[in-house]
């Protein structure tokens, strides 16, 4: 039977595997699925996926289910039990950023009707289709607005390929490259 073609950055990982085809890029509308993803991406910053999505389980555990509410309320007690968490990366600084960036996240999302809201504002109007990953970027335009907004706006490690990594994790953008069974897929659930 033929392995079904699949965008290359998987690695053969069973879990990296199962991500890229469920959740990868699939257009995502509730905010407490926006936080879970801005939350591992700011714990991804020099570090691989890979790392970070085998330790969502620990991040889910710490960090209250992702809830955005709890996460922001936050305090040093809180801190000093993440740093000793070994389910998670024990960076302090990421650890701050985390709960500084739930906070405005809350702001957002009521400025906005919702954090949604605010991100499909940085949707690019024009849709790019790769063939391989090597065409694709790393940083956009619209990812580098996103990231000064949100920087303006407070929020910490959020640099311009954060933000679109981010955005390519939530279906912001579909970067399956088009030999991928999922293209197809995720592009039909974007219109």
């Amino acid at each position: 039977m033929k392995e079904k073609a699949r965008c290359p950055w998987n690695a053969n990982d069973p879990l990296m595997i199962k991500y890229h085809d469920t959740e990868w890029g699939v257009p995502v509308s509730d905010d407490r699925t926006h936080f879970e993803h801005h939350l591992m991406e700011v714990f991804q910053a020099g570090l691989s996926w890979r790392t970070i999505l085998h330790r969502r389980e620990g991040f889910r555990k710490a960090f209250a289910g992702f809830n955005p509410k709890k996460v922001a309320a936050f305090g040093e007690k809180d801190v000093k039990r993440l740093l000793k968490d070994v389910g998670i990366i024990r960076n302090n600084l990421k650890i701050r950023a985390a709960i500084n960036n739930a906070g405005r996240f809350l702001e957002l999302a009521e400025t906005h009707g919702s954090y949604n809201n605010f991100l499909q504002q940085f949707k690019p109007k024009r849709k790019i289709v790769y063939k391989t990953v090597e065409n694709m970027p790393a940083v956009t335009p619209e990812s580098e607005a996103l990231s000064k907004e949100l920087k303006n706006l407070g929020f910490k490690f959020v640099g311009p390929t954060t933000c679109y990594a981010h955005m390519q994790s939530v279906g912001i953008v579909n970067d399956h490259i088009k030999s991928c069974f999922r293209y197809k897929e995720v592009e039909k659930m974007s219109v």
